[in-house]
């Protein structure tokens, strides 16, 4: 009997981000990720970073690209509101304030 779950990947874990200027930078030269593809949703404001540890050089052709990073393991997507690394005072909760939730994320 096949196990629940064969031949799935755990593909990301999304973070928001006040501003790509300052994060893209961080998770690029920090720690090593590359930035596999972004998606701008122009009609939402939002666009999507797609940063990681490819296992194979991406593809050329758009649509291949798209499929291939969604095949990756372990993504980090940070998902950026337009606007938000404009307003000084705009924070996300970081997960240490009540109510408490996001703890961290491991690199090894």
């Amino acid at each position: 009997m096949e196990k629940a779950g064969a031949g799935f990947v755990m593909n990301q874990t999304m973070l928001r981000i006040k501003d790509p200027e300052r994060s893209i930078p961080f998770y690029r030269d920090v720690l090593g990720m590359e930035l596999l593809d972004r998606y701008d949703f122009p009609q939402m404001k939002f666009t999507l970073y797609f940063m990681g540890y490819p296992q194979s050089p991406p593809p050329a052709d758009r649509a291949e690209r798209v499929e291939w990073v969604f095949q990756q393991p372990a993504l980090i997507e940070l998902t950026h509101n337009w606007g938000t690394e404009s307003e000084e005072a705009f924070a996300y909760h970081n997960g240490n304030a009540d109510p408490r939730g996001f703890g961290h994320i491991g690199v090894s």
